[in-house]
């Protein structure tokens, strides 16, 4: 049985020590009547319990069995249905949705926190309603009022699921090749034909209805990605007094077989003829769709986190608990000592717990920043607050995830011989959390939005706003090592702001100069973001608290032993695309 527990009390130490989200709570007329800090306090030890008690211990009950497929039917591992209903009927499902359709309406820097619990439980379970909660969101936003009435409600109940269905056989990123028709049927319903691949949660048997969310071509369309709408078709045709009909054309043609997450339903879907509703306008399904990719870009990165998270947490627990060899220094009376007083060990930890931290502020941070678009009082609040959204989702998105695959591998180092062991839980996280940096766009696609569309679009104007928030912060009076570090992540600041405009530079005469960098770049925003994640948290520790020191040395290592990563990072950007490009492709 897992043994993960939701680190609550860093959680609210986010939520009301370090960013004082209670505050601009009380400013959004929306919130203010609906959530308090006991309120928030209390749904987060809500959520801990359920991740804790009935979604946990199924995590590796769950990959062991899998998901199964017979005959067109899936079910869930033993354990997923009982649990799912737990988490609905709990209220978790609605959380963010909206209150005009049964929604709880409850901001997103609270739901990134329950998003990384659940996923640090179990990531199979957790994409169900990962799923569900974006294709929620997108039908709010681009829905008419009849598809909100007939369908949110019971989405946001869990009685229904959602799934989001891009993916072609023939074409991933690339959505402008779908090949997938809609017919007109002239009556406000359209007829689906066409096969979508890697459907997460395209078929289970958790919920009566799934909703289905289509991108198709209409005849006569635009070619590419400007000819794409997007509709709605559900498994079961909904009659006009609510109750379910009759099968609707929609089947499950297989489920894919994993290296990891095996206890999510990944699935080829068959649309024969299927009927559906339209979307939002014709021709806008990929602009639409994007309110959902963007969301759940976000999710995956927290399941980044929530994997790095559990395993810190196992190991740990098993460094505290496995003597191995002496280390120097160390005054023991025992045949050998925990080898968790081993430095290379702290090592290891340290780095997952630097990294974690500074990673679970950075989501809240970008929860505040979410919120803040959808409630800011001034429509230029609002678009300030959209586009450090629009910024540094492709980071988080990357980051998060680049580093979860790197944490849990260490997670699984400091257990030795026993990490390689399926028992121990350690390789099921390596497993689990690899997918999250290929899904919902390979962290190579998000470092190219990232240097492409978010700075090389327009000559880096959002990063240097960003940049100006860090350096505004950094102006205050800081005392003794604190001041060191806002010099380091000051210089730091200065490097990527100087890199950036070398990066601009280049572009303009190398058609390869971005491509190059990308990867390698998205990693040094993320190292500063992390830095400045670090000097928010150190700025709101106490200074006599035990919990603050732990905190105030963790961040001290980060800014001795990570954040100088920048300096590689630098180094080989400044390289150019020459070393990239100068193989011949048939050198390979």
């Amino acid at each position: 049985m897992s043994n993960y527990q939701a680190p609550l009390q860093d959680m609210q130490f986010l939520l009301f020590d370090v960013f004082a989200v209670d505050q601009q709570w009380r400013q959004s007329p929306a919130l203010a009547s609906v959530l308090d800090r006991d309120t928030a306090s209390a749904m987060l030890h809500e959520a801990g319990k359920i991740a804790a008690e009935c979604v946990a211990p199924l995590n590796r009950s769950g990959d062991e069995e899998g998901v199964q497929w017979i005959d067109g039917v899936v079910t869930t591992p033993n354990g997923f249905k009982q649990a799912y209903d737990t988490f609905c009927e709990s209220g978790f499902s609605a959380l963010t949705g909206n209150t005009d359709y049964g929604g709880l309406g409850m901001p997103k820097s609270l739901s990134v926190l329950v998003d990384e619990m659940m996923y640090a439980a179990n990531s199979s379970f957790n994409l169900y309603v990962a799923l569900s909660s974006g294709a929620s969101m997108a039908l709010d936003a681009h829905g008419n009022e009849f598809l909100k009435q007939r369908f949110l409600p019971n989405l946001y109940s869990g009685r229904w699921g959602g799934t989001m269905c891009l993916t072609e056989s023939h074409c991933g990123s690339d959505l402008g090749l779908i090949r997938s028709k809609a017919e007109d049927f002239g009556d406000g319903t359209y007829g689906l034909t066409g096969t979508k691949i890697f459907i997460t949660g395209g078929d289970h048997d958790l919920s009566e209805n799934i909703v289905h969310l289509v991108l198709a071509k209409l005849p006569g369309s635009p070619a590419g990605s400007r000819g794409i709408s997007l509709f709605l078709v559900p498994k079961y045709w909904v009659n006009e007094d609510g109750t379910l009909g009759a099968a609707n054309g929609v089947t499950c043609g297989s489920v894919e077989h994993k290296m990891g997450i095996k206890a999510s339903a990944t699935c080829v879907m068959n649309f024969d003829g299927a009927r559906g509703y339209l979307v939002g306008e014709v021709n806008r399904g990929l602009q639409c769709m994007f309110t959902m990719m963007n969301c759940e870009r976000l999710s995956i990165g927290i399941q980044g986190l929530g994997c790095a998270e559990a395993s810190y947490q196992s190991a740990v627990a098993y460094a505290r608990d496995r003597v191995q060899g002496r280390e120097a220094g160390v005054k023991s009376t025992m045949d050998a000592d925990p080898i968790i007083v081993h430095a290379d060990v702290r090592r290891m930890l340290l780095d997952m717990k630097s990294t974690t931290e500074a990673g679970r502020a950075f989501a809240v941070y970008l929860g505040m920043h979410l919120d803040q678009a959808q409630y800011a009082p001034s429509a230029e609040a609002r678009y300030q607050a959209d586009a450090i959204v629009a910024l540094l989702t492709p980071v988080a998105k990357a980051f998060f995830t680049d580093l979860g695959l790197d944490s849990t591998v260490l997670g699984q180092q400091v257990f030795g011989g026993h990490g390689y062991i399926r028992e121990w839980g350690q390789e099921q996280l390596v497993r689990d959390v690899r997918i999250a940096q290929i899904y919902e766009g390979t962290n190579g696609i998000q470092a190219m939005d990232l240097i492409q569309r978010k700075v090389f679009a327009n000559q880096g104007e959002s990063l240097k706003t960003y940049l100006h928030e860090i350096r505004r912060f950094l102006q205050q009076d800081w005392q003794g090592e604190r001041a060191d570090f806002a010099d380091q992540l000051q210089q730091r600041v200065a490097q990527l702001s100087e890199l950036t405009e070398v990066l601009l530079q280049r572009a303009q005469h190398s058609p390869y100069e971005l491509g190059a960098a990308a990867c390698d770049y998205l990693h040094v925003v993320g190292y500063v973001t992390y830095g400045y994640m670090w000097m928010k948290m150190l700025s709101a520790c106490a200074p006599n608290t035990a919990s603050h020191l732990t905190k105030q040395k963790t961040g001290a290592y980060y800014f001795k032993r990570v954040l100088p990563r920048v300096d590689s990072l630098i180094a080989s950007i400044q390289s150019g695309s020459d070393p990239v490009m100068s193989l011949l492709a048939e050198e390979f």
